[in-house]
């Protein structure tokens, strides 16, 4: 797709509450997605409009005609009502008809990594701060869309409040108050009988995050440790501001096969030892796209080694997914170490040729299929957490 994305989307972003959606230019953009959303059913109980592309207009209408979407800056109006367009495409992988209605698990977190594969390669909204930027708000808009209206649900919803504000440390155009709009909108843009009831919760979640202090920006913890220990779970309150008992910085990268992992860690931190699963699979003769667990447990046996000495390391791999990402984090703190996250993203298209010229380059359809699975770590994850373009 070759075009100024951003451009695009901001020229599709009605100026005034009068201006009509233009539909036919949006589909240009989006119409597979909508196509296929045309043909996934909701649950009528909630959704008496429909199948979700309907769902989708009424909810982009809804967005049009709020006073304050109007005053937002350009560009963050615009994320907006991108989110909007896309914020249930993942209803298309999840939907299903069970127990006698239909259900769409976790469509928001599908919905998400399936925005940052079409913005990321189809858009090429990659590899610039001002891409990552865009894209990356547009996907925590669809990832946490549905948490302002079902807010009451939340275990602990204060700490809940800070997790999601801290998002908009790495993506300043993110904040609880953009995504409580999209919230009222998708209320809105449905026919269902419990809409007041919907508006009425996420007016206690405003009222909620307004109160802790992190609607309109993230929270100013003490520290990082501080930020760290509170929202990794501890009991404690979030203004404390605790003793950094840790001994010193495990560097964990993050970041697609080509990004350039290897050379920044040579130009950056060449003092560091340096765990490598790539290093290692060749070791164990074990295939780039192979998977498993042969290598990941030799690579903890060696970063036991450097944490029972208290010495500093990278661990380089690709870590994609938080999940993967908790795993090697919670090691390196069970040890006192406190974890830094560097996290690298190049263009897509110098991308394929640092890849190509690896000594063991990755099957281009395991990296798309890498792709899919990507989320950029968030503050929440570590002391410390930098995105980083090459």
């Amino acid at each position: 797709m070759q075009m100024d994305i951003i451009q695009t989307m901001q020229a599709l972003t009605p100026d005034t509450s009068f201006d009509p959606i233009a539909w036919d230019a949006m589909e240009s953009l989006f119409g597979t997605f909508f196509s296929d959303m045309r043909t996934v059913q909701q649950n009528p109980m909630y959704h008496g409009e429909g199948d979700v592309f309907t769902h989708t207009q009424m909810v982009c209408g809804a967005l049009n005609q709020m006073p304050e979407f109007h005053t937002m800056p350009l560009l963050q109006k615009t994320q907006l009502f991108a989110a909007a367009a896309l914020h249930d495409i993942g209803k298309v992988k999840t939907t299903r008809f069970e127990d006698g209605k239909w259900t769409s698990p976790h469509h928001a977190t599908v919905g998400s990594q399936t925005a940052r594969s079409f913005l990321w390669q189809t858009c090429s909204l990659c590899g610039t701060p001002e891409n990552i930027r865009f894209r990356e708000t547009v996907c925590a808009l669809i990832r946490h869309h549905m948490i302002p209206i079902h807010f009451e649900r939340q275990k602990n919803p204060e700490q809940k409040a800070f997790e999601v504000a801290a998002v908009g440390e790495l993506i300043p155009d993110f904040s609880w108050e953009m995504l409580c709009r999209l919230s009222e909108a998708d209320v809105l843009g449905r026919i269902a009988p419990d809409t007041q009831q919907g508006l009425d919760t996420l007016q206690l979640c405003r009222w909620t995050v307004q109160e802790a202090g992190c609607y309109t920006a993230p929270y100013l913890f003490a520290d990082a440790f501080s930020r760290r220990a509170y929202l990794s779970g501890r009991n404690i309150r979030p203004y404390q501001k605790l003793y950094d008992d840790t001994w010193g910085e495990v560097v964990l990268m993050s970041g697609l096969p080509g990004t350039g992992k290897d050379t920044w860690i040579q130009k950056n931190l060449p003092e560091l030892p340096m765990i490598s699963l790539d290093n290692i699979r060749k070791e164990l003769r074990i295939p780039s796209d192979a998977r498993g667990s042969a290598a990941i447990h030799a690579a903890q046996d060696r970063a036991r080694v450097y944490l029972r000495k208290k010495q500093p390391f990278v661990w380089n791999a690709t870590n994609l997914s938080k999940e993967i990402r908790q795993n090697q984090i919670r090691l390196f703190e069970q040890y006192g170490a406190r974890v830094r996250i560097v996290y690298l993203e190049t263009d897509w298209t110098q991308r394929i040729e640092r890849n190509r010229n690896r000594t063991s380059a990755v099957p281009e359809n395991a990296v798309e299929k890498m792709l899919d699975v990507t989320i950029p770590p968030t503050p929440d994850e570590a002391q410390t957490v930098e995105w980083i373009t090459t």
